[in-house]
């Protein structure tokens, strides 16, 4: 069973895999005035605090690895880089290296969302407009986008139903009022009202995930769970919410005196895959 790679059919040929693949050749100095952002940049927030750290050691060290850009009408339109293009601008460097390729519009798409999730630089909300986009304009399955990203498919598919939240509850999770697990178990809530009137009881309860699900099956008038023999601390539900969230899986952890374990849910092949390669950063 072979793992799958983390760049997408057609991008590693775009993006070198070591900077050691690159010859004296490759690399040229352009204007940075010269370089224009990528248009489908799915990022549209970049920490000030870490732009300043990275310009610098721009100024310190220079643009270690080179931008990927492609030729354009005018000068150059850029295809990853965008954090090392604004901190080398912060740093007033007047030109930097880079490597011409040719990418089409739906490459510039993938290969600036690849860069950004193998970084995880990405809100969860900019990473679903950036999966719908490849899904629209593009065409692309949710299986087909896993792929090129590096996740499973059930992940893209949940990433991309947070598009269907309310307008309140998005601008929750943007703010960081709320996680991604907080708006998953919102979204089961059928009108924006609805999803609203929880929100406010989530946030000012400052409630868990878990309790959150609890309150949207009373909204919905679902029975109640069965309780279970012991409720798991507050800090083990915590724990367990992260890697469910990281990992875009069920997560089982029971913890004890001694030790304890964690269960990995899969339901295919694919998922496997997705898991191992996350395990093992590779």
């Amino acid at each position: 069973m072979a793992r799958q790679s983390r760049l997408g059919k057609g991008l590693d040929a775009l993006i070198p895999p070591s900077e050691s693949a690159l010859s004296a050749g490759d690399v040229q100095q352009v204007a940075v005035e010269a370089i224009v952002p990528n248009p489908h940049q799915p990022r549209t927030h970049f920490a000030e605090e870490q732009l300043k750290e990275l310009a610098e050691s721009i100024k310190a060290h220079g643009v270690i690895q080179p931008l990927i850009v492609r030729p354009a009408e005018k000068g150059y339109t850029l295809i990853a880089g965008e954090r090392r293009l604004q901190a080398s601008k912060l740093a007033g460097l007047a030109q930097v290296p880079v490597v011409l390729r040719e990418a089409d519009a739906q490459q510039l798409v993938e290969l600036a969302l690849v860069e950004n999730v193998q970084r995880a630089d990405l809100s969860a909300l900019e990473s679903a407009e950036a999966y719908q986009q490849l899904h629209t304009e593009f065409g692309l399955s949710h299986e087909q986008i896993a792929e090129r990203v590096g996740k499973s498919r059930v992940a893209v598919t949940n990433t991309i139903g947070l598009l269907d939240l309310s307008a309140a509850v998005k601008e929750a999770l943007a703010q960081g009022r709320i996680s991604e697990g907080h708006s998953r178990a919102l979204k089961a809530l059928d009108t924006a009202k609805a999803q609203g009137a929880a929100l406010k009881t989530v946030i000012d309860q400052a409630l868990n995930v878990r309790q959150t699900e609890e309150l949207v099956r009373k909204l919905k008038g679902s029975k109640p769970a069965k309780a279970k023999k012991a409720a798991a601390a507050p800090e083990i539900e915590a724990l367990q919410g992260q890697l469910r969230d990281a990992l875009g899986t069920k997560v089982n952890l029971q913890h004890g005196a001694k030790g304890g374990r964690i269960t990995l849910f899969y339901y295919s092949d694919e998922e496997l895959n997705s898991l191992v390669d996350r395990l093992l950063d590779e």
